[in-house]
């Protein structure tokens, strides 16, 4: 049984990794993506490892994808621009400022904790469970929001840059049919 569940589960994801790459519609492509992330979430479950299904489902098949869902629509791929004007001026070096000005304070913060980076917390293995069944949870939560969060942090500004991909690759240029 557990076989066919890795089987069924593996072929969910790998069937919605490929139609993310091959549909050339973002809205079909956004919902091959949640096939993906409920495969892995499937995974999960089959490891008996359900908070992390959980998250699977609710944080990344949920959220991210109303998230990229949400800007498709809202650039109206269905229309085409001209990219070679721009709305305003200042936009671009603006952009370039912010951008160099994030990445300071990203190299600043990954500075200032190396400390935090060489060493390494116990971990969930050392949770005891003496009734309280909660134990697990905070112990994640102290190990992600402490020992782990530059990957945290990381992790967040790799959603950034996939939503702003995704508002490059939606773009058209003028003259293009939207398929």
């Amino acid at each position: 049984m557990e076989f066919f569940v890795f089987v069924c589960a593996a072929l969910m994801v790998l069937g919605g990794a490929i139609g993310v790459v091959l549909r050339p519609n973002p809205v079909h492509a956004a919902l091959s993506m949640v096939l993906t992330l409920f495969g892995v979430a499937v995974l999960f479950v089959a490891q008996e490892a359900h908070f992390l299904a959980a998250v699977q489902v609710i944080v990344y098949a949920g959220a991210i994808v109303v998230l990229f869902l949400f800007v498709i629509m809202l650039l109206g791929v269905d229309r085409a621009e001209n990219l070679r004007t721009d709305p305003v001026t200042v936009q671009r070096p603006l952009a370039a400022v912010i951008g160099i000005g994030l990445l300071a304070m990203l190299a600043a913060a990954i500075a200032s904790s190396s400390d935090a980076l060489q060493s390494r917390g116990p971990g969930i293995a050392t949770a005891t469970l003496t009734g309280d069944t909660d134990t697990n949870i905070r112990e994640l939560a102290r190990a992600v929001f402490s020992d782990y969060v530059v990957a945290f942090e990381v992790t967040s500004v790799l959603l950034v840059i996939a939503v702003v991909g995704t508002v490059i690759l939606a773009r058209k240029v003028k003259g293009t049919v939207a398929s």
